[in-house]
């Protein structure tokens, strides 16, 4: 008898708890002076594609305009995979004068080259998403580029949308925002057309950082951000058994917005040209620049590349959305240094229907036509099903 009114005792106790539990984790938990808060959802991707031919690596995760294949013979194939879900931690420090510091770690599975045995277990490692502190006017850590534009990013099922257009690239930096001006500088990266051959070099050897640009401005029914690109492509080592040493300074521009209805439904579109934007654009499909000669005299030529995107995003009802979406990049290659078999552009565009369960819950299908051209004039296409199912957490 007492042992029973113990237990039931100790139940009350514990369902007090998972109560009081439950509603803290709604505004998140303290350690010491620190709010942690958790979230990130859960995402299924299913996908039947066609090419002209095998999609190679991450292409057959999420839609990558250089790995759309060209030549081969016609191909179908199925993947599932789960590898989208996501989940961060979030943390609001209380300095005890009135400030506070921000900060948020996030992973996701969906570019990690750790596992990927299909056979039995389908275990992929967490890779960091985002890593950064933000503290005054001051973010420092890894996070978006300040080059990049979010809100232009289109609602899709695919990982990024409008991947031929966007400017989609996470990296370390230091960022100093004022109002609507931001400036950073961020970690450097040259990637380099061998000549002739149109393989690629990825350097690491730039001795000065990214500096990017950013300014957003606003009108009644719109926003829109310019962004800018100043930066080094370098290379100085010994690749290949040649001894190549030079850099050159590459930039580019940004222009990105979106337009709001008074029905909900939006415009979304990005617009960049540079010169040597490399792997900023079309998430690297062009190299920043290229060897003039296969012999240590050979000079880096930078590549001039251009992007656009729109997308339409319409509100069927309080449930039913979609977008229809519409992607392009272009590069305007020396052939007589990068040969013929570099891409000269691609282009893709997409449609899709969402059905909003609930606030959390989300279930859609999405059609995708890609093509991809070589210098020589030979292309091909991709033609992709999608279906996707999301959990909000």
């Amino acid at each position: 008898m007492r042992q029973s009114k113990t237990l039931n005792t100790l139940a009350v106790a514990i369902a007090l708890a998972l109560t009081a539990g439950a509603a803290q984790a709604e505004n998140g938990f303290k350690v010491g002076d620190t709010t942690v808060t958790y979230g990130g959802f859960v995402k299924l991707d299913m996908m039947y594609n066609e090419t002209d031919g095998e999609i190679a690596g991450v292409g057959r995760d999420f839609y990558v305009p250089a790995l759309t294949p060209i030549g081969g013979k016609s191909t179908s194939r199925f993947d599932a995979h789960a590898r989208q879900s996501r989940f961060f931690f979030g943390t609001a420090t209380d300095l005890g004068n009135g400030e506070k510091m921000v900060g948020r770690l996030e992973f996701d599975m969906m570019t990690s080259s750790n596992g990927n045995d299909e056979r039995t277990t389908n275990g992929y490692s967490p890779v960091i998403r985002h890593a950064f502190v933000t503290y005054k006017n001051w973010t420092v850590g890894q996070t978006w580029s300040n080059f990049m534009d979010l809100q232009s990013l289109p609602d899709t099922l695919d990982f990024v949308g409008n991947a031929d257009a966007a400017i989609f690239i996470r990296q370390a930096q230091v960022r100093y925002t004022n109002g609507n001006f931001s400036i950073a500088v961020e970690n450097p990266e040259s990637t380099v057309g061998r000549f002739g051959s149109g393989s690629r070099i990825t350097t690491d050897d730039n001795a000065t950082p990214d500096l990017t640009f950013g300014y957003n401005f606003k009108t009644q029914n719109a926003s829109f951000r310019l962004g800018g690109l100043l930066r080094q492509i370098a290379i100085d080592g010994t690749y290949d058994g040649v001894a190549y040493d030079d850099s050159i300074t590459s930039y580019g521009v940004s222009l990105s917005g979106k337009f709001n209805f008074a029905n909900k439904n939006d415009i979304r579109f990005t617009l960049n040209h540079g010169k040597g934007l490399g792997r900023y654009v079309g998430l690297n499909t062009f190299n920043g620049a290229v060897l003039t000669s296969a012999t240590s005299a050979a000079e880096l030529e930078a590549i001039d590349a251009t992007s656009f995107s729109v997308a339409y995003r319409h509100l069927w009802n309080d449930q039913w959305r979609s977008t229809f979406l519409y992607s392009m990049l272009s590069a305007s290659n020396d052939v007589s240094l990068t040969g013929a078999g570099v891409t000269k552009s691609t282009h893709s565009y997409s449609a899709n229907a969402l059905y909003q369960f609930n606030p959390k819950f989300m279930m859609g299908i999405e059609y995708k036509f890609a093509n991809r051209e070589v210098e020589s004039g030979l292309d091909g296409d991709m033609h992709r099903i999608q279906f996707s199912a999301k959990y909000d957490f």
